[in-house]
């Protein structure tokens, strides 16, 4: 097994902060650069692999997703030694075959945020230098997401094993126009937590991929209500343990390969696409 060369980040969304899944857990108040993480990071393993839990909207669940600091949440992953990061997200289905309470491994994403802070390299004196101009296809890690496929399978579960992310600001949910609108323009599911995490995962050179839990059929439906936070938070409830058990078996399933060249590329892409900064 290759354990000792990696460590595993997991992004909890609702319902996923639960710090039991980790043996020999310990947490750790810390800052970084870019400010203050969602909460403390809470460090262990799962069958020997390290990994460190960290709750995207902290563990009272009160940062609401534009508040989210995704560039101190990603940096002090980074800095505690992760090589991989897997996360959780409830989100919207904006297809028919798509239904609530469905598991989706997302391979894509279309942007709709407009307030968040989308690199590290800002030009402040604290950050990397130079600009970087990351390519973000592919956008999920793909051999990652190719061993939670493989491990969903082994769990006996169904999934769907590729979709887009449309990620919106929020706090609120779609208008009806607009959730046809993602339709149209090849979207499967809506959340408002993939972007900019997804983005500064890659440029800090981590291997990142998520599990989706479809919660409802956002509003596009025209013989359904709209979404709301209630059905939202149920069908989550319903299906929780699920995604817990996809995330415990794949750190080990991920653990058992040789990840030093895929880390290694990752970081060099970083490398190779900044313009104005020192090549690693």
């Amino acid at each position: 097994m290759a354990a000792q060369h990696i460590k595993i980040g997991i992004i909890g969304g609702s319902g996923l902060e639960d710090p039991d899944i980790l043996e020999n857990r310990k947490e750790t108040t810390v800052t970084t650069p870019y400010g203050d993480p969602s909460d403390v990071l809470i460090e262990g393993e799962i069958e020997g692999v390290k990994c460190a839990l960290l709750a995207r909207h902290g563990r009272a669940h009160n940062i609401m997703p534009s508040n989210v600091n995704y560039r101190a949440n990603i940096w002090a992953l980074k800095e505690a030694g992760c090589t991989h990061l897997l996360v959780s997200t409830a989100c919207g289905s904006l297809r028919e075959c798509i239904k609530p309470g469905n598991l989706v491994i997302p391979n894509d994403f279309i942007d709709r945020t407009t307030k968040r802070n989308q690199t590290f390299h800002d030009g402040a004196a604290h950050s990397p230098q130079g600009v970087c101009h990351l390519p973000m296809f592919p956008a999920f890690n793909e051999r990652c997401r190719n061993i939670l496929l493989q491990t969903v399978k082994e769990l006996g579960l169904e999934v769907h094993d590729k979709a887009c992310m449309i990620t919106i600001e929020g706090p609120r949910f779609s208008s009806r126009a607009e959730s046809k609108m993602f339709q149209q323009w090849g979207g499967d599911l809506i959340n408002m937590t993939t972007c900019p995490e997804v983005v500064l995962a890659k440029e800090a050179g981590l291997l990142y991929a998520a599990v989706a839990i479809a919660t409802d059929y956002d509003c596009w439906r025209e013989d359904c209500e709209s979404v709301n936070v209630q059905d939202v938070l149920k069908t989550f409830a319903e299906n929780v343990k699920k995604v817990k058990q996809i995330l415990l078996k794949a750190v080990v399933n991920i653990a058992k390969e040789d990840w030093s060249e895929a880390i290694a590329e990752a970081k060099q892409c970083v490398a190779d696409n900044t313009m104005g900064g020192a090549k690693a």
